[in-house]
């Protein structure tokens, strides 16, 4: 069920600001973390940026290998998310710790976690000053993925209303606000342009 998401539009996995677990492998390790401010910065080619405090092996692990991804879990997984954002995996493998399941990308090394609804595989664009100043990495997007029934044609398939597939709800990301408490995707509106004649 998953898909390549053409590179151009991978901003659009990001666009409504979504929770994202961000992991990365270096020297044998492996390791994921929940990131709540990571956003897309450009179209093509794309770029992201993600803020990661000091104190984080996930952080380490970026700097020694240059790979990340991340990967937007759903509404099946915010107790999984909110798990591996409060524990260090500097002394454990969460993936083992707590059973997630993981696969290979297509671009990078580092793993991507089975389940989310998007993957972003992204290579760091090292920024030192700014990394160690405001804990800001930037990374350009070099492979992108999306699970169908969630994402297909450019378009999130959150549905609402009487006519939506309920078992699309549990596919729903994820959007933190503060100690474990998330709110999740909600209605889609498509609004109309009132501007009658478009002038450069």
């Amino acid at each position: 069920m998953r898909q390549d998401v053409p590179l151009p539009q991978a901003y659009r996995l990001l666009n409504h600001g979504p929770t994202v677990l961000v992991s990365a492998a270096h020297g044998g390790r492996r390791n994921l973390m929940a990131a709540a401010w990571a956003m897309p910065l450009d179209f093509d080619p794309p770029k992201v940026a993600v803020v990661l405090d000091k104190s984080t092996f996930t952080r380490q692990l970026i700097e020694a290998s240059g790979e990340l991804v991340l990967n937007l879990p759903c509404r099946a997984q915010a107790d999984m998310a909110y798990t591996v954002g409060s524990c260090s995996g500097e002394t454990l493998d969460k993936f083992e710790a707590f059973n997630i399941g993981s696969f290979a990308g297509s671009a990078t090394g580092a793993p991507l976690v089975e389940g989310c609804v998007a993957w972003l595989e992204c290579r760091l664009l090292p920024q030192p000053d700014v990394q160690t100043r405001y804990d800001l990495f930037l990374a350009e997007v070099v492979a992108a993925q999306a699970d169908t029934r969630a994402y297909a044609q450019g378009r999130w398939r959150f549905g609402t209303g009487p006519d939506a597939d309920p078992a699309l709800d549990k596919l729903r990301t994820l959007h933190h606000i503060a100690g474990g408490r998330f709110f999740v995707t909600g209605e889609q509106l498509q609004a109309r342009s009132e501007v009658k004649e478009v002038k450069s």
